[in-house]
This record gives C-alpha cells, structure tokens and sequence, in this order.
C-alpha cells in the first residue's frame, strides 16, 4: 500500500473546480477591507473576521512599519530561548490588565494558543468538557492532552450536568467554550456555566476569539459582557479578528499562565511572533480601548445587517453577533447561492456539513464597523436576487 494512493484518489475538490463551485483558496488581490479585489472582479466583502477593521487603520499600519525598523522581520527562535522581546512582554502586560487578569501569555498563532493550553493542562488524572460546537483547535488541543474528554449538547446547560454527574470526584475538571461561537453567532451561556463549575468544583475557559473587541463595556470579551471577569478561569483570544494582526493569548492567574509557559509544547517549539505583528496587535488594543464609536458603528451595522435579513425572509438562526449566518439547509444549494452572490459582487463563506450539522448549512456572513450602509444594502439586493432567483426566499 503506497501512503499517498489516498491522495492520487482524492476526487472531489478537482470535481467542484470543474463545476464552478469550489469555494475555497480564491486569492486576493487588494487588503482585506469592506471590498476585496477577487479575480478582477470588486466584491462587498462579508467573509473577513476583521470586524473592527483594523487592518487598514493607518495607525496598525504604521506600529508595524516601526517595528520592523527596530527588531527586524523576525526573531528566529522560540519564546522560550532567543525569540522573547520587550514588546512581546509589554504586550502581555497589557492583555491582562485589559482582560482583568494577573497574567497573559502570547503566542504565534490562535490555533497554537489552545493547542498549548490544553497540552499544558490536561493530564491523565483530568476530564475536560467541551460544548458540541467548540471550534476545532480546542477540539485538537485536546488531542495533545492526555485526559479523557467529553462533550455535551450546544449550549444546553441540563445536558451539562448530566456529563459532569458521571465524572468520579477524584478527577479535575475543565469546561471549555467558545465565548462568541464562530459559526452562528450565538453567545455561551456564561452565568449558568459559572453557576455549573462552581456546583462541581471545576474550571472553566472561554475562547473568546470573536468576542473581543465586541462584546463588553470596553470591548473586553464575554466574561466582562456579563461582569463575570473573576469567574473565568482562563480567557483565550487571537489577534486575527479584531486585533487585525496574527497571534494569540491565554490570560488566567499569575501561577497558572507560568505553568503553562514551561509546559506548552506548541510555544517552546515554535518560533516566536514576529515583531510587525506584535506591534499591529498592541496598536489595535489601544483603538479598541480608546475608540468606543468604531465598536458602536459595528453593532449599528449588525442590526441593520440582521433585520435587513429578516425582512428578506432569510433565517438567520440565534445569532446575537455581528456573526450572521444564512441558515440554508443543503450542500450544494449553499454552494449554488455561494455562487450567485460572487457574481452579483457579495463575498461570502459557505460552510457545509461536517462543519455544521446536516440541515444547519449555511452562508457565514460578518459585519465590520467600517462597512458602508451603501455596501451593506448592495449585498442585500444581492441577496434578494440570488435568494428568488434559487427560491430560497420568496
């Protein structure tokens, strides 16, 4: 058996591209902002995570220049030997005091950052306790980590009980969720869960990827959101949504964060972020601390976005984000509309199962404070048009 004959049968992407509708790795050709350049072509973008818009501020832009100038493209070794910088600590220190925590920690990627907390933390005496619907580095970080894990129903808090009845007394306990889930949009249930890991002595990680910067009175994440700073154990965010940059971070107790930075394997082995991205991302901490109106245009722009939606007829499941997603219910219908909107000059992000679950197919649209009302209502035209044209909607 040769072990690339899976790859020699592998059939089905040459077959969408074939067809017209191979929805992945278009290249881009202009910055990732409210329009991108896709093949030519101008297109509303509703596809990014960049939902500050931070990644053309001439601010970001100009932090990253500087430090470019100072450090060089990079530091060409780990954290853990050569690869620490002033920056990467000052950094750091301001990511904790900005989450109300003692402690941060910074690493290369998102993906890694949970990669290497759950290598960390989870040993064979452990359970960690995931909802349905984690995003899939957590999922995998698990993999690195030798305790036994278990999943229980989206956001259903009596099933979470259930999973927690079963696990003997003797073992430690981690609940991890996604603060703002990634692909509906729909917000953990963060006072029940404290309630929950206070009732069964365990603690509890948000991922809050695609809640900082959005949620909360100063854009802190989903703990501040619902003034449950002190209850979260551990809060995890990445800078390539709304820091507009590449990264991520792990904030919890001073001893718990010292922990995890001898023990994670993902940060040891990796090199270290580099120098323009480190300084993009403390450039977009300081905008998201001291420009509240950019945050107010983006929730301005969801709820015209949402209802705009609605009146078409489109259902866009429990969103309560700026994540809107375009519950459509079929494979190649979602591609079909994928399609549509491209040619009507929407960029949008088809996601099928097993990413979802069968009949949760859907279109994953995300609003930037920067978008236009103008932009915003030519993707709704567009939508319209594809949604009657394919009888979606009516």
């Amino acid at each position: 058996m040769d072990i690339f004959k899976k790859c020699y049968e592998f059939q089905e992407a040459e077959k969408a591209r074939q067809s017209g509708y191979y929805p992945y790795f278009h290249p881009v050709s202009s910055a990732e902002d409210t329009e991108i350049i896709v093949d030519g072509k101008a297109l509303v973008m509703l596809g990014s995570n960049n939902y500050l818009g931070l990644t053309t501020h001439p601010e970001v832009k100009k932090a990253a220049k500087e430090a470019v100038e100072v450090y060089g493209t990079g530091s060409c070794g780990s954290r853990f030997l050569n690869g620490t910088l002033d920056i990467h600590e000052e950094l750091e220190r301001e990511l904790a005091e900005f989450v109300g925590k003692e402690s941060a920690l910074v690493f290369s990627t998102g993906y890694q950052t949970n990669l290497g907390i759950m290598s960390a933390l989870l040993g064979r005496n452990d359970v960690v306790v995931l909802d349905k619907w984690d995003h899939a580095s957590i999922v995998d970080g698990t993999r690195l980590g030798m305790a036994e894990v278990k999943r229980f129903k989206h956001n259903d808090m009596d099933h979470l009980k259930k999973v927690l009845d079963q696990i003997p007394k003797d073992k430690g306990i981690l609940i991890v969720v996604d603060g703002v889930f990634s692909m509906e949009g729909d917000i953990a249930n963060l006072p029940e869960l404290v309630k929950i890991k206070k009732e069964y002595g365990a603690r509890l990680m948000v991922d809050d990827a695609h809640s900082v910067g959005i949620l909360g009175e100063n854009g802190a994440g989903t703990a501040e959101h619902f003034g449950l700073t002190d209850e979260v154990d551990l809060i995890m965010c990445t800078f390539s949504k709304s820091f507009a940059s590449l990264g991520g971070f792990v904030a919890g107790e001073a001893k718990v964060i010292d922990y995890i930075k001898h023990f994670a394997r993902p940060m040891i082995f990796s090199a270290a972020l580099p120098p323009a991205q480190v300084a993009a991302a403390k450039a977009s901490l300081q905008i998201i601390k001291t420009d509240r109106k950019r945050r107010e245009n983006l929730w301005e722009n969801t709820r015209f976005w949402q209802e705009g939606l609605k009146k078409l007829g489109f259902d866009i499941g429990e969103t309560q984000t700026p994540i809107v997603p375009v519950i459509i219910g079929d494979d190649m219908l979602t591609f079909a509309i994928w399609k549509k909107l491209m040619e009507y000059g929407v960029y949008t992000n088809p996601v099928i199962t097993p990413a979802v679950p069968p009949g949760r197919q859907l279109l994953r649209t995300s609003i930037m404070a920067t978008h236009t009302k103008e932009q915003l209502q030519r993707a709704l035209d567009a939508f319209e048009k594809a949604g009657k044209e394919l009888e979606v909607i009516k």
